[in-house]
């Protein structure tokens, strides 16, 4: 079973509604629904470079987790964590903005290479391995190109637009959901019998 919930993001109040944020966003959603608090508390643990909140899910203790590292140093925290309190990769959900999936997707993957995405990559890096799951919240189109530079930083830096909040309102919602499918069935589980159901729901 899970036992460690990440979700990536920048830390900072200038990051908080970004695209690439999503990840934050998710969990503390997720916070908000479990302890049926309006406002979400996290501990600081600072030898693990990490903001934390232990809660129980389908009673099962699982601690949730938002690096305090930048993204793409994001596997510093899991790492370090992972190894204070020997956290198997297999026990640890990845959850993160996907800009080559539209806003309203979601797909479940268990391994695999990071996509291009620096806060995953720099996790298999540190962890040794990319036996974890992730959750992968699509975030839109990819970012459009002005000449021979990429405006990407800029996109995924950026907020939603107010057209966009309805999706993602409903994706966070999605992927609350399927957090509490996976801790409830287990990853194998869900995969067979979930999956498939939850990736063409959220198609758009």
């Amino acid at each position: 079973m899970v036992k460690l919930i990440v979700g990536l993001g920048n830390p900072g109040e200038k990051y908080n509604n970004s695209r690439h944020n999503l990840g934050f966003v998710t969990l503390d959603h997720l916070l908000q629904k479990l302890t049926k608090a309006k406002n979400t508390f996290w501990n600081e643990e600072k030898k693990v470079k990490a903001l934390t909140h232990e809660i129980e899910i389908n009673g099962e203790k699982i601690v949730l987790m938002k690096p305090t590292t930048f993204m793409n140093e994001s596997g510093r925290a899991v790492a370090a964590f992972a190894a204070y309190y020997k956290v198997s990769p297999e026990d640890i959900i990845i959850i993160h903005d996907e800009l080559d999936m539209p806003l309203g997707k979601i797909r479940i993957r268990f391994g695999g290479s990071g996509g291009g995405h620096n806060g995953v990559l720099d996790i298999i890096e540190r962890l040794g391995t990319d036996k974890f799951l992730r959750i992968r919240i699509g975030i839109g189109k990819e970012a459009r190109r002005v000449g021979p530079h990429s405006d990407t930083s800029d996109y995924v830096l950026g907020t939603f637009e107010t057209h966009e909040k309805g999706k993602v309102t409903s994706v966070v919602k999605q992927a609350i959901k399927d957090i509490l499918l996976l801790q409830k069935h287990g990853i194998d589980l869900y995969m067979s019998k979930y999956n498939k159901k939850s990736d063409s729901t959220n198609s758009s």
